[in-house]
């Protein structure tokens, strides 16, 4: 179970909130991107479509149409590239934790991990660009911007659950 405090309730938190923190104290937010096939879905996938792709190649070859096979490979070299690219960020997160005076910030972009910690008490959260700029969280000189995976109408809502929970952590403290 994670701990809320009283000015904020988890029934007014539109998102999706991970498993509990392993001690059992603090706020957790994981934002991913809403995708339908995972990798290895869209490989197979891929290699259907290979599969009838070339095989309606060879068939036109076997009857003379020689340029249709060759046609075919550069069709499915580029839905090939097209898929690589998509299967690269559809495993990209954002993970924001609040846990023991602790501002812990961790991102996946294709494939690569990126860790920044801010003591809670310095944070100060701003949104770049209005309402609808992606969410920045900076103390120290040092600043990320999170909230890439959330909608631009949501993202204001985000600032403001990041802004509760910090006031709640500095009650706790």
């Amino acid at each position: 179970m994670v701990a809320v405090t009283s000015a904020w309730s988890p029934r007014n938190r539109r998102f999706p909130q991970g498993p509990a923190l392993s001690d059992g104290t603090g706020t957790r937010w994981i934002l991913k991107r809403n995708c339908c096939l995972t990798p290895r879905q869209l490989l197979c996938m891929y290699a259907v479509l290979c599969v009838v792709s070339f095989g309606v190649g060879l068939g036109f070859w076997a009857l003379g149409a020689h340029l249709v096979l060759p046609f075919a490979w550069i069709e499915m070299a580029g839905v090939g590239l097209a898929l690589w690219i998509y299967a690269r960020h559809a495993l990209d997160r954002e993970s924001i934790a609040i846990v023991e005076g602790r501002v812990e910030v961790e991102q996946e972009v294709a494939g690569r991990v990126s860790r920044v910690s801010f003591d809670a008490a310095h944070v100060r959260v701003d949104q770049l660009g209005g309402t609808t700029g992606l969410v920045e969280l900076a103390a120290a000189g040092r600043r990320v911007s999170v909230g890439r995976h959330v909608s631009v109408q949501h993202r204001s809502q985000l600032a403001e659950e990041l802004r509760a929970a910090l006031r709640g952590s500095y009650e706790q403290g």
